[in-house]
């Protein structure tokens, strides 16, 4: 009887092994963006929350990396990761990478100190200003189209912030959600002095990409693109968005 028992387990075992997994398993990278993406936020971050929350409804388990932004891109391209969880679109991307459609809207906006005497209502009058900006990220804003602005990259936004107060730069350009973290974690006592620039900027919008040279890029970007529309349906993906702008008091939809 011990013997049977025991060969009966064994085929169960077995048998157990061999049935596929319920959720496929995707290997994601992002770059540090908070609240968008960090390893110190709450589930890695707004960005990211969003993303694992549409990917499980697709029927996908996600592990997702923080990485350098080029090493992320890079890792992607050649297929070592499955996709990048926070990239904002540009055609030039486009050219190796498939783009699900937007899952999180976001908002640029200019900051100068409030002792500036200039007060930029228009993009040209940056003419031959300083701005602050991130290294490897899509504005989608032809900076060179005003004459001698001078663009001065940091890896962070903070380190934007700090050049401002520091009088390295003139104006710096970021995400609102962005800045309202930055300025309330490590500027809190400061943020009196910054203000924010009365110029329209371009939205921007993340998604998830897929290289174009992996097979089944196409299709799991197709699940993302359904599961996110049923999130948006059930409320779901509103809530936790909805979440996170009550914890920097930025306005639900900006």
């Amino acid at each position: 009887m011990t013997r049977i028992f025991s060969l009966a387990s064994v085929l169960a075992l077995a048998l157990l092994m061999a049935w596929p997994s319920s959720a496929e398993n995707l290997r994601l990278l992002a770059n540090t963006s908070p609240p968008y993406a960090d390893k110190k936020l709450p589930e890695q971050g707004l960005a990211l929350e969003l993303v694992s929350h549409i990917m499980e409804r697709a029927g996908y388990d996600t592990e997702i990396q923080i990485e350098i932004w080029s090493r992320a891109m890079e890792g992607v391209r050649i297929g070592l990761y499955d996709a990048l969880a926070t990239a904002w679109y540009s055609d030039e991307r486009a050219k190796d990478f498939i783009f699900s459609e937007p899952y999180l809207d976001s908002q640029l906006i200019l900051v100068s100190l409030r002792s500036n005497p200039v007060i930029f209502q228009q993009l040209s009058q940056l003419q031959g200003k300083r701005l602050g900006v991130r290294s490897d990220y899509a504005y989608g804003i032809d900076f060179t189209s005003i004459p001698g602005l001078r663009l001065v990259e940091e890896n962070h936004l903070i380190q934007n912030l700090m050049d401002l107060l520091n009088g390295r730069v003139d104006v710096v350009i970021g995400d609102q959600r962005t800045m309202a973290l930055q300025l309330n974690e490590y500027l809190q006592t400061q943020s009196h002095l910054f203000e924010v620039a009365p110029v329209s900027l371009p939205g921007r919008s993340r998604h998830v990409a897929a290289s174009r040279e992996v097979a089944g890029s196409q299709a799991m970007i197709d699940a993302f693109n359904k599961a996110l529309a049923e999130t948006r349906k059930d409320g779901s993906h509103a809530a936790i968005v909805r979440k996170w702008d009550e914890r920097y008091n930025i306005p639900t939809g900006q």
